[in-house]
């Protein structure tokens, strides 16, 4: 054998044996990495578009589970996913992503919880969960308990009170209801008709308008035991039709023990 062939032969020989050891290099590297987990990226607030892009890079697949508008937020843009960022998955896990709308959704005004009549911070609560706000446009007296809705107002208009609502009105997500409130204060009441009336009558009659007994001036001599049992005789301010007065303010009394001539 010439040393040409020999030398050839080796070649071919160490070429043979750097192809073996390159192969067992690369099985071996492939074996390690199988089952591998790797770090899950965050996704939130990237468009679905690129972030797929680098999912795909990655091994991983994005999968769409849900759509929800959110007011002032790009749609196509992740809002969550799961598993979460920095959670270590194998290759070609799925990851299941929420993004937001492009276009508001609608909400039929029939659909939404009852509103007339009820208190103004619950209705509120349950109006956050479907992303609608709540503003008090105003507050008007009402007999009823303070902060209880008397109207709602959208757009303009109103949709529900006393006289029903507006069923099919489309409230957009993102949208605002305005409230009118009762309150019991700032109110007013007609005078009431206090002469000729005993002194307890005219408490409960005062009570019942929301109004105040002021001064009682006594005509004669009366027993405190008796009091009661005494008429008016004149009143500040005094009735009149129509005339009407703050509710809270206090009307003054003159009382005697006998009913007035002029109540005969």
């Amino acid at each position: 054998m010439t040393i040409k062939r020999f030398l050839i032969h080796l070649a071919l020989m160490a070429a043979f044996v750097i192809l073996i050891f390159l192969g067992v290099l690369l099985w071996l590297k492939i074996y390690t990495n199988h089952g591998q987990k790797l770090e899950l990226p965050d996704y939130k607030n990237i468009h679905i578009a690129k972030a797929s892009e680098d999912a795909k890079d990655k091994s991983f697949e994005l999968i769409v589970s849900d759509s929800l508008y959110k007011v002032g937020v790009p749609g196509g843009q992740i809002l969550s996913q799961n598993p979460i960022a920095g959670s270590l998955v194998k290759e070609n896990r799925k990851v299941y992503v929420d993004i937001s709308r492009y276009n508001a959704t609608v909400n039929k005004l029939g659909d939404l919880p009852m509103m007339y009549g009820r208190e103004y911070n619950s209705v509120k609560r349950s109006l956050e969960h479907l992303e609608i706000n709540s503003k008090v446009l105003r507050y008007r007296h009402d007999i009823s308990e303070p902060d209880h809705i008397l109207e709602v107002w959208y757009d303009g208009q109103m949709v529900d009170g006393k006289n029903g609502r507006k069923g099919n009105t489309e409230i957009k997500t993102g949208g605002t209801l305005e409230f009118v409130l009762s309150n019991k204060q700032g109110g007013q009441t007609d005078i009431p008709n206090l002469v000729c009336r005993r002194l307890s009558a005219v408490k409960w009659l005062l009570s019942t308008n929301r109004l105040k007994l002021g001064n009682v001036e006594k005509r004669g001599a009366i027993e405190l035991s008796k009091l009661d049992s005494t008429f008016v005789v004149s009143q500040f301010p005094p009735f009149q039709d129509s005339l009407k007065i703050d509710q809270g303010s206090s009307i003054n009394i003159v009382v005697q023990t006998g009913i007035p001539d002029n109540c005969r």
